[in-house]
């Protein structure tokens, strides 16, 4: 399910309508703020998954030598 460019347009007439000129630039501010939270937790989750599972790798290599 694609949308087309009439589709994004009626989307983009309907939000003007809705929220008006003045807000949408708040909107986009706060949704880019949101968006790069969301990128900045999502990375910090990974670099923690990643340090779990290089300690565990370790482990698991010192318990094979002993």
């Amino acid at each position: 399910m694609s949308l087309g460019v009439t589709e994004i347009a009626l989307i983009l007439v309907v939000v003007l309508v809705l929220f008006g000129g003045k807000r949408i630039p708040e909107l986009a501010r706060a949704l880019g703020k949101a968006q790069a939270e969301y990128k900045k937790a999502k990375a910090a989750i990974e670099t923690e998954v990643n340090e779990l599972k290089d300690s565990v790798e370790k482990a698991a290599a010192e318990e094979e030598k002993n």
